[in-house]
């Protein structure tokens, strides 16, 4: 970043009064511009004893298999964006149950978010960015072809809590790849 969006004038990286990291500051008129993770959030839409994973039809991991997720958006709640992913991806409409999982991806600067969530009905198929969707049994899981560790970790959670009969809420890091 280089110019102000409020003002056009320069920024500068410098650890503005009251703070104790280097942000872009403006030096016309001294708004400070902070950069901050993105949030990632989803969904593990349920039927019964399946749930709903998309095949990614976009990279990264093009052809991989993952829940619905995306970004969140300015002016939404977290339940509202994993409604809106799980839409645009699936074409298909859920209800917002738990949060379920909260995992920091701090390497890419990035939060993940999934709700455990009701499919309202079985009228679904690929989004914009989905190649394929469909219904899993967890025997059925492309373990090998889960997109991303978020992913695989939020679905072994998942499985794990539902074979003891009740659910709870998992948070946690996922750290850089070795």
């Amino acid at each position: 970043m280089n110019f102000c969006p409020q003002c056009g004038g320069k920024l500068a990286l410098r650890v503005p009064p009251g703070d104790t990291l280097p942000r872009h500051v403006c030096d016309s008129c001294g708004v400070v511009h902070y950069k901050n993770p993105l949030m990632v959030i989803g969904a593990i839409p349920e039927w019964e004893d399946r749930i709903l994973l998309c095949k990614r039809a976009i990279e990264p991991r093009l052809g991989k298999w993952t829940l619905p997720a995306g970004f969140m958006e300015l002016g939404e709640t977290t339940a509202q964006a994993a409604i809106r992913e799980t839409l645009e991806e699936a074409c298909a409409r859920i209800e917002i149950s738990d949060a379920f999982t909260m995992l920091s991806v701090p390497h890419v600067n990035q939060v993940h978010i999934f709700y455990r969530a009701k499919l309202l009905d079985l009228e679904f198929g690929p989004g914009e960015e989905s190649l394929e969707v469909a219904l899993f049994r967890e025997n059925e899981i492309p373990w090998q072809e889960i997109a991303f560790r978020t992913i695989a970790a939020t679905l072994r959670h998942y499985y794990s809590d539902r074979s003891q009969g009740t659910y709870r809420f998992h948070a946690g890091e996922v750290a850089a790849p070795k």
